[in-house]
């Protein structure tokens, strides 16, 4: 190839390497923590932590007016999240996570106002209606019809945990609402069928409907769950209610409770958790901070699943 050729196609390479980088929009962003906690078990270790996240995120419009995004999350130097999605303004979006994908009824399962933690925070395995996360899942957002979002997911549950020729499978629906004649009022419900360990017998079909007010400064929720096991024993029904205040634009205070009951099984008592927050924000530094207490953990009486819980945080957002 002779130097004019050489010239030629140098030239040409870079051209559409310009289009391309001018046609595709990259950001990075994260975050850093320090938290002091002790969440009732814990009176030797080291109450002191650390955690940071970087999200790499990408996207670009196709030709056909299809907006293109690719996203990477790495926590504490892992790949902790990985989602490519494809959008358009009239249908709506699909998103396939390969990695720690939420289901519909997850992205929801406690949606209670709160400045920093939930009532049972800290506490190791709580019971509670509890949403699904996964790898290799799809996801579908509906655009908003009338002040209505429907979101749908469906994740196939491996080869290995599937027994026999079973459909082995995790499927969610989510609806949220938010009634134009009643302005600061969403309401929502959302059900989900998991029978992806392949085993009959732990099948779980799990519903929960929430409504929360804004009214001013002060923000109200209630929620009620309920997840419904193959086993009996295994019910469960939980409530939550929960009330924030937003001080001003730089502080906000919540309470909030939250109550499990096995109404098959005489031999649990009730789980009960409660937690006091509150936050502050300047610029990209916030303090949080939450005091809990958790009482007959998972419906058990014994001293020790009574707990008392607190965390206070040092976060930055850059």
């Amino acid at each position: 190839m002779n130097k004019f050729k050489k010239i030629g196609v140098s030239a040409l390479a870079g051209s559409l390497m310009a289009v391309s980088a001018n046609a595709l929009e990259m950001s990075v962003s994260g975050g850093a923590s320090i938290t002091f906690a002790d969440y009732g078990g814990d009176v030797t270790n080291n109450a002191f932590s650390s955690g940071d996240g970087l999200t790499f995120s990408a996207s670009g419009e196709t030709d056909g007016g299809l907006t293109i995004t690719s996203s990477l999350v790495l926590d504490n130097g892992v790949n902790d999240d990985q989602s490519v999605s494809i959008a358009t303004a009239d249908m709506g979006t699909i998103t396939f996570h390969a990695k720690d994908g939420s289901s519909a009824l997850g992205a929801v399962d406690d949606v209670m106002p709160t400045a920093y933690e939930e009532p049972w925070f800290g506490v190791t395995s709580p019971t509670k209606v509890d949403g699904k996360a996964g790898a290799d899942m799809f996801q579908y957002t509906s655009p908003s019809i009338g002040g209505a979002t429907v979101t749908a997911t469906y994740n196939q549950a491996d080869g290995a945990t599937a027994a026999g020729s079973m459909v082995s499978s995790q499927t969610a629906f989510a609806i949220a609402m938010t009634p134009e004649m009643l302005d600061g009022l969403t309401i929502g419900y959302a059900t989900q069928e998991d029978d992806s360990t392949g085993v009959t017998t732990t099948t779980v079909d799990d519903t929960t409907m929430y409504a929360t007010y804004v009214y001013g400064s002060i923000t109200v929720g209630l929620q009620e769950s309920e997840g419904d096991s193959n086993t009996d024993a295994s019910d469960i029904e939980s409530l939550g209610m929960a009330v924030s205040y937003a001080v001003s634009d730089d502080i906000s205070i919540s309470y909030g409770e939250h109550t499990v009951e096995w109404p098959n099984d005489s031999t649990k008592n009730d789980q009960e958790s409660s937690a006091l927050s509150a936050s502050y924000t300047s610029g990209g530094m916030t303090v949080s901070a939450s005091a809990g207490t958790v009482n007959n953990l998972n419906g058990s009486t014994a001293t020790a699943n009574d707990l008392d819980t607190y965390e206070i945080s040092m976060s930055f957002a850059f």
